[in-house]
């Protein structure tokens, strides 16, 4: 049961980056992307593209990845995603639902459908022993760590700086804000390009842990959403508890039996809907 405990806790790092992107845009705009897992999946394709397109390391070409994918980000929120934005959710919705259509086509086109991964030189395979029984991956838990990172990283950058405020601001009341001369559409900007490093940085990890495709974007999603519902939408580290909670959870149902450990986190995140819909953390705090 330790094992269990620990290797979910593994992998609710993995799912704590899918899923702060996710918190960032709620948090700040009520924005709920519904291509958050397809955007995961370009992040890992394009960081697969570098390497084959360019060759050198593959952490080079992650890294290369981000100040792009920060850019793309700022542009999307900017020119499409801002003229989405109200009282009504659904544009929003209905526009980043597209946004997932023209993903996966774009990238059954240009790489089919067959699985790729991102070559690791072997660290996808090393494992950490600790004592007689028990193993755990090097790159989950270097996953963790860089999920760790960015969780108190976000949360230092709400409640400590400048620009954290600006997005508290915009997202307590953008009316007022905007008044007091904030101009909310580049905040909004900015509060995407830093969700879409995020998710550049879990699509690299999650293409170093295990093959990707096409069409692995809608579980993704439904991962990183569980995560912040249980968590708390808005709420970093409520995030990160939520995640834990979802990958322990499959991580016990996976050692009961082999096909229940995806059914027995659907069904937490059942149980959080019905008795307690804001989150188990529903507000990030200082």
């Amino acid at each position: 049961m330790i094992e269990t405990v620990l290797q979910g806790i593994l992998l609710g790092g993995l799912y704590t980056l899918f899923a702060l992107g996710q918190s960032l845009m709620f948090g700040v705009m009520r924005l709920t992307n519904t291509a958050q897992g397809d955007f995961i999946i370009l992040g890992a394709f394009a960081v697969i593209a570098s390497v084959t397109l360019f060759g050198g390391a593959p952490l080079l070409a992650a890294l290369a990845v981000l100040p792009v994918a920060f850019g793309f980000g700022y542009a999307l929120q900017r020119y499409v995603l801002n003229g989405t934005l109200g009282k009504d959710p659904l544009p929003s919705l209905v526009v980043t639902f597209g946004l997932s259509i023209v993903i996966q086509n774009l990238l059954l086109e240009l790489f089919s459908a067959d699985p790729r991964s991102i070559e690791t030189g072997g660290l996808n395979t090393q494992g950490l022993q600790i004592g007689e029984s028990l193993s755990l991956g090097v790159l989950p838990l270097i996953v963790l760590a860089i999920a760790l990172v960015a969780t108190a990283a976000l949360q230092w950058l709400f409640a400590r700086t400048a620009l954290g405020r600006s997005f508290r601001a915009v997202s307590d009341d953008r009316e007022i804000a905007e008044l007091m001369g904030l101009d909310a559409k580049k905040v909004y900007a900015f509060a995407t390009a830093i969700a879409f490093v995020l998710i550049a940085i879990a699509g690299a990890l999650q293409g170093m842990r295990t093959t990707v495709s096409p069409s692995d974007g809608p579980l993704l999603l439904l991962f990183a959403f569980e995560a912040v519902i249980i968590g708390g939408m808005g709420s970093f580290w409520g995030t990160l508890a939520g995640a834990m909670i979802l990958g322990i959870t499959q991580q016990v149902g996976f050692r009961l039996d082999p096909g229940w450990g995806i059914w027995f986190g659907h069904i937490v995140f059942l149980l959080v809907l019905v008795f307690r819909p804001q989150g188990l953390f529903p507000k990030t705090r200082s």
